[in-house]
């Protein structure tokens, strides 16, 4: 029996990406609530109680229910766990949130690879992440989207509105988005989709790659009959190569997750049923560095395996990243030629295409020779090529993504700011990636520490990923090796066709390409809890 969900219980931005609903501009506020130890519990349940009016849910992001159109402007809410704690949530509710989500993003960060930089890593995060008493640190996350037929004067409306209403109930605004030694501090992070020369927007990134295009399908998600459809690719896979939507609990609270399990919770039910965690992260990414190693490398590849220069830093890159910089996945097309007929074959907005992009397997790459077992794809969505019997070569006793599906995380977020041609690592550019899912230990933290910084499972060593990795700058002298931990200079190895006689190409000296600005763990409530939340009626009992 298919799950139905309570879409006018869940938040918006869960069950589908805000830009896939055509919303390619937002902003994200950080609040902390303020007052005396007497009043301050008061003034955020007030604040919320306020403001949930507003907030948008699955159902009114749709278009449906009680709201003729999308908003203009979307509004979401989410809550560290020291703004539960001031918001007077009862002790018991909180101790059944799990340790990760107490401890919070900062404490864990050598763990998620975020202490790349040496023993002063936090220096380089965003002013409002910095350290801070829990008093004074972040406590409310407020996002905000802009939808297509909406403008800027519409969100700065939006923003206005909510920021006075905070203001009243001694809930400030932190400012401060730009690291410390930066001369200016925003008060907000906007962020906006990338556009073309024609003004329309795309999925790209700033290193050039088609962003967003597999994320997980679970149950409830779609309408029973678009279920299985929307399954193929994004959901999970029995060694048949027979697709179905995931669990629902992987990716919201109250349900059985691929364990068939629905796991403990804070409690009462009510607080923690269609609710669920975020991870929220601002990742700059170093593009003057990324497009000089490329540049550079692609000289030497081009020279060692016989291509043209273009050729060879379409290909590097695509090593690198599992697809083609336009989604075309290896698997699908393994050298350049094959990506220009698949091209061909399968033209952009066709639907074909959409279903092409997303659906296959490693199965018949077992080895990573057409798509390297440590590209970044690969690595975060492993798919089946954990699957052991497939790996034994006994295909008929496979179990396809098992070993996968409970590792799964949904992507939300944008891109902010920009970078031309002449753009410098110092300029303000990257993704504002907010990773949801039912467990932060689980699936956020086990894909950032065992997939992308461990290179057990693809068999790589201590390689990390090509491209959001901790790469390490290697080590001259006794002092940097106590500094830098993480050895020798990073590489990238490209493997070779056994057939051609040529050795595998390796890449050495991956300069730090994406380096984390800050970010926190949120708990994302039902409309459900935020009236309680605001009520003060959570009740554990």
């Amino acid at each position: 029996m298919s799950v139905v969900l309570d879409l006018a219980d869940i938040q918006g931005n869960i069950l589908e990406a805000y830009p896939k609903q055509g919303y390619f501009k937002g902003r994200t506020i950080l609040l902390n609530i303020g007052g005396d130890a007497a009043g301050r519990a008061a003034n955020g349940r007030h604040f919320v109680t306020q403001l949930l009016p507003r907030v948008t849910s699955a159902l009114d992001s749709k278009g449906s229910g009680g709201a003729a159109e999308p908003p203009a402007i979307t509004v979401n809410i989410a809550f560290t766990f020291y703004g539960l704690l001031m918001l007077g949530v009862p002790t018991r509710t909180l101790r059944g949130l799990p340790d990760e989500f107490i401890d919070g993003m900062a404490k864990r960060a050598r763990m998620l690879g975020d202490d790349f930089s040496g023993r002063n890593w936090q220096d380089k995060w965003d002013k409002v992440w910095q350290p801070a008493s829990p008093e004074n640190a972040v406590h409310i996350l407020i996002v905000l989207n802009q939808r297509y037929t909406a403008s800027a004067a519409d969100l700065d409306a939006a923003t206005e509105s909510i920021v006075a209403l905070a203001a009243e109930n001694q809930v400030s605004v932190l400012g401060g988005h730009n690291p410390p030694d930066y001369s200016h501090q925003p008060l907000y992070q906007d962020l906006t989709a990338l556009f073309d020369a024609q003004g329309r927007p795309t999925p790209k990134e700033h290193f050039g790659f088609s962003d967003g295009i597999s994320d997980p399908v679970f149950e409830g998600q779609y309408p029973a009959d678009k279920e299985q459809a929307a399954a193929v690719g994004q959901g999970a896979v029995d060694g048949n190569g027979v697709w179905r939507a995931l669990a629902a609990g992987e990716f919201l609270l109250g349900y059985p997750d691929e364990a068939q399990e629905i796991p403990g919770a804070a409690m009462p039910l009510s607080f923690s049923r269609n609710g669920t965690f975020l991870a929220y992260r601002k990742l700059h990414e170093n593009v003057a560095s990324w497009r000089k190693f490329i540049d550079d490398q692609a000289e030497k590849f081009a020279a060692v395996r016989g291509l043209t220069v273009e050729v060879a830093r379409e290909t590097l890159v695509a090593k690198m990243a599992g697809r083609w910089s336009d989604g075309v996945p290896l698997i699908k097309a393994k050298d350049f030629a094959a990506w220009q007929a698949f091209n061909e074959k399968y033209p952009e907005g066709s639907p074909e295409r959409e279903r092409e992009l997303v659906d296959f397997t490693y199965r018949d790459d077992p080895d990573g020779g057409a798509c390297p077992m440590t590209s970044h794809t690969r690595r975060v969505n492993t798919r089946d090529a954990l699957d052991p019997w497939v790996a034994a070569g006994q295909p008929k006793q496979a179990a396809g993504s098992v070993l996968n599906n409970r590792r799964r995380i949904l992507r939300r977020g944008l891109p902010y700011g920009s970078s031309g041609p002449d753009t410098t690592d110092a300029d303000e550019h990257g993704i504002v990636m907010l990773v949801v899912c039912s467990s932060l230990a689980r699936q956020f933290e086990f894909v950032q520490q065992q997939w992308i910084h461990y290179g057990v499972d693809a068999r790589a060593g201590n390689d990390t990923c090509p491209i959001v990795g901790n790469h390490s700058q290697g080590a001259d002298t006794p002092d940097d090796y106590a500094r830098d931990r993480n050895g020798p200079k990073a590489k990238f190895v490209v493997p070779s066709d056994p057939a051609s006689g040529k050795p595998p190409y390796i890449a050495e000296g991956l300069p730090q390409f994406v380096e984390t600005r800050g970010g926190e763990y949120f708990f994302v409530p039902s409309l459900t809890a935020l009236r309680m939340i605001g009520m003060g009626t959570v009740d554990p009992t």
